[in-house]
């Protein structure tokens, strides 16, 4: 499965792509205490992302990780760790699906929080998605050759979007 390495113009196909992988994850989590949220770039109306659905597999407790790791592996993922970031689990899609990034996180953690407070944040705030948006077209270049150095690059901005979300909140 190729992994896309451009970044486009917001797609309106993209929520549609998202409930269709939350129809498949919920299948496959049957019976296991989730909710399914849309995250990242394509969930903010608008925003030029990159053309991958991310979503976000939300259980309450740490220990429903390794039961919704196994019934997400029986069902096509492929568990990848945490791939350098505490909290989450990431999962390659199956193969007889869309490319999407596909993670495991626990309610109120760090890694919950950022996906969720950057979402929210870029919705209420079209000059900062516009910004974002910027930025990412500048950098767009490195995912064909270094797809690290695209995600380090954004890594600054993101935590200062963060921190004006949370910022935002608190008031």
């Amino acid at each position: 499965m190729e992994v896309p390495a451009v970044v486009v113009a917001y797609d309106p196909m993209w929520p549609v792509e998202f409930e269709e992988l939350r129809g498949r994850v919920d299948a496959a989590l049957r019976g296991i205490d989730h909710t399914v949220e849309h995250v990242g770039s394509t969930a903010v109306p608008g925003l030029d992302a990159k053309p991958i659905v991310d979503v976000d597999v939300v259980v309450p407790r740490h220990r429903e990780v390794r039961a919704a790791t196994v019934a997400l592996t029986g069902a096509g993922w492929r568990h990848r760790g945490d791939l350098g970031i505490a909290g989450r689990d990431a999962f390659d899609p199956p193969a007889d699906g869309c490319y999407h990034h596909l993670y495991i996180v626990v309610a109120g953690t760090t890694a919950h929080c950022d996906h969720v407070d950057l979402r929210d944040y870029l919705r209420a705030n079209p000059d900062e998605a516009a910004r974002y948006a910027a930025l990412k077209h500048g950098l767009a270049p490195l995912l064909a050759v270094d797809r690290s150095a695209y995600v380090e690059a954004k890594s600054a901005f993101i935590k200062e979007l963060l921190e004006r979300a949370r910022g935002q909140a608190a008031t």
